[in-house]
């Protein structure tokens, strides 16, 4: 199978390097690798030079996107490509040596246009206690070859037909390069027009947490987008048409849960920080949804990271 795998990098020079080496130890090593840097002091250059000076089995191609924005960088990956199938990963992943043969036998035995696989947390020592007993960071299992679910399209690990992509003008849609969301926006366009996406239990690949996203701020702030992120979804008919009834319900259900995940969190606080963390996470969602409505987007990566 003839993949391209595409990265979009910003600042995570030491990360990126690791995963590179991990692409060079595939079992089925890609055709090519593409990576686009979203800094525009180019921070990523001399890590792809010192990989291809030390050598790898496919060509390594690297671009500038000077402007922040996370749907023109990972749009720049798509045009650079050239695959027949495009493998998107973080920059701050690793990925184990079988990682692109699950995803490509996924495809191939569902007949499918596309595969999703875990992103397993990787917590490091410091983590609180807290943490590690609320799986905060886990992303739910499936069977392998189940279709995904609307709203549990995403990247950070995924196998998409080339074809699929080149057929869009703009594959990421740029308003939601700097909050993002582009990449379940993209899916659930995809799935609109009939493509298939299957889930590979076995294709993980592990990003370790960082210390900055273990705290209950970093969590609140990451369930308020994706609370936003699946308002904004929903309001665009990408999971089905939507009436003005179904604008307001989405409100007055988003307002009650609001009120009752803040009372719960305060109920279960005796039982555990990681208990009541995980209602506030919930009334944070719904906080999210709201916002959305009031016209105000979180723009997480106006400043920090792609």
């Amino acid at each position: 199978m003839n993949i391209s795998v595409c990265i979009a990098t910003y600042r995570r020079p030491e990360r990126l390097a690791a995963l590179l080496d991990d692409l060079v130890l595939q079992l089925s090593p890609p055709s090519e690798v593409v990576v686009v840097d979203n800094d525009a002091g180019a921070s990523a250059r001399a890590v792809v030079e010192r990989r291809i000076t030390f050598g790898a089995p496919f060509p390594i191609h690297y671009e500038v996107q000077p402007v922040q924005n996370i749907s023109l960088t990972r749009n720049r990956t798509v045009a650079l490509s050239s695959g027949d199938w495009l493998a998107f990963v973080d920059d701050d992943e690793r990925a184990p040596a079988d990682w692109l043969i699950q995803l490509a036998e996924a495809v191939e035995c569902c007949d499918a246009d596309g595969a999703l696989g875990p992103v397993e947390p990787v917590l490091p020592p410091l983590a609180p206690p807290w943490i590690r007993r609320g799986n905060f960071y886990d992303w739910a299992h499936m069977a392998t070859g189940s279709r995904v679910p609307l709203n549990k399209l995403r990247f950070g690990n995924v196998l998409l037909r080339g074809s699929l992509l080149r057929s869009l003008e703009a594959p990421f849609d740029p308003a939601y390069g700097l909050t993002g969301g582009e990449d379940g926006d993209l899916l659930t366009r995809l799935v609109q027009r009939g493509a298939s996406v299957v889930w590979s239990d076995a294709a993980a690949v592990f990003e370790p947490v960082e210390a900055s996203r273990l705290s209950l701020r970093w969590l609140l702030l990451r369930s308020l987008r994706g609370g936003q992120d699946y308002a904004r979804h929903r309001l665009a008919g990408r999971y089905g048409p939507i009436t003005t009834g179904g604008r307001i319900g989405l409100v007055l259900r988003a307002l009650v849960q609001t009120v009752m995940a803040a009372v719960m969190a305060v109920l279960q606080l005796p039982r555990g920080l990681h208990h009541a963390a995980y209602w506030l996470l919930k009334a944070s969602a719904n906080v999210g949804k709201m916002s959305i409505l009031a016209g105000w987007h979180y723009r997480e990566y106006a400043a920090v990271t792609v």
